[in-house]
């Protein structure tokens, strides 16, 4: 080894300092980015996070980060998918939300045409009512849901996004009438919020953080979250040790284009794998308050393919897919 590639191998794994394997330096020289959003979102965010820990790891020669803003993230994904393929220097933002939004806006590029990399981060939903909500308890909901599926109102983000995915799962766990769902979609979580705190739906639901500070003040009753387990500091029962069998996580994770020959895919794996194993990224996740919920290769790759069915199968019901 060159003295260069020696200095360079010794910074890399004295910033990440967690004893994470990563040889040679510089598997991806010019590595791109994309984030399929405007900057300033989850997606935005989390792409400049890996960027700052893969350029403080020593990783890749340099990074940047491209946003691409449009329907949901599939315009990116169509970039991804018809102008990148084979390039082993490219990687991809995407996460639960485009799984719907591919289905809802009929994109003609899917996530069977990249190249899966890894899950990164997720976030679990969290159910709740007014204070001063009759439902006191997540079965109070779901009796009046499958008693008349119509006279629960769900409020949360945009349709087919990951609220009303969560809406839809509750409802068919509970044996409710699923194409009665009563779903209205906010733009933003201050509106969301209003409408539950005034009264003009029933239940809402969004990542917790979004509710956080409501649920402590005790402005907003927790009914339940979609987390396969107890999670640690938020003192809410999930909704399957409550009788409805679903979990769900809000999950970002970055994928890669089509084409890429085994090789190619391996390098980007290795970055990646590198990166979240470092104290840096440790450090992102405790800052921005995001779960690990890392998950890499052909175990992400079956997990896109389950979370493709599920929804298209949810989103059906709803009458928002074909």
């Amino acid at each position: 080894m060159n003295r260069r590639n020696l200095i360079t191998t010794t910074l890399a794994l004295a910033l990440l300092g967690s004893g994470a394997a990563f040889e040679p330096a510089f598997a991806v020289d010019d590595l791109r980015i994309i984030a399929p959003a405007a900057p300033g979102g989850g997606w935005d965010q989390t792409a400049r996070a890996l960027e700052e820990v893969i350029n403080a790891g020593g990783l890749a020669k340099t990074v940047t980060v491209e946003n691409v803003p449009g329907a949901g993230g599939t315009v990116g994904l169509a970039q991804l998918v018809d102008k990148e393929k084979g390039n082993g220097n490219v990687l991809m933002v995407n996460g639960l939300v485009m799984v719907g939004a591919i289905i809802t806006n009929k994109s003609p590029a899917t996530l069977e045409q990249v190249t899966p990399i890894a899950r990164l981060t997720g976030e679990y939903e969290v159910i709740v009512v007014p204070a001063d909500s009759e439902l006191k308890t997540l079965a109070d909901l779901t009796a009046k849901l499958k008693a008349d599926p119509g006279s629960v109102s769900w409020g949360g983000g945009s349709a087919g996004g990951t609220d009303h995915i969560l809406a839809g799962l509750i409802a068919k766990a509970a044996g409710a009438d699923v194409t009665k769902l009563n779903y209205v979609p906010f733009s933003g979580g201050g509106e969301a919020l209003a409408a539950i705190l005034g009264g003009h739906v029933t239940a809402g639901i969004s990542g917790y953080s979004e509710w956080a500070g409501q649920i402590q003040s005790g402005e907003l009753r927790a009914l339940g979250i979609s987390a396969p387990a107890r999670v640690e500091g938020i003192d809410v029962p999930t909704l399957q040790e409550q009788g409805i069998g679903v979990e769900l996580a809000n999950w970002r994770a970055v994928v890669a284009p089509p084409g890429l020959d085994d090789a190619a895919k391996a390098d980007l794996l290795k970055v990646v794998d590198a990166a979240v194993k470092s104290d840096a990224w440790k450090a992102k996740l405790a800052e921005k308050k995001w779960t690990d919920l890392y998950m890499a290769g052909d175990e992400f790759t079956q997990l896109v393919a389950a979370e493709n069915a599920r929804v298209t199968e949810i989103l059906k019901t709803v009458g928002l897919a074909q």
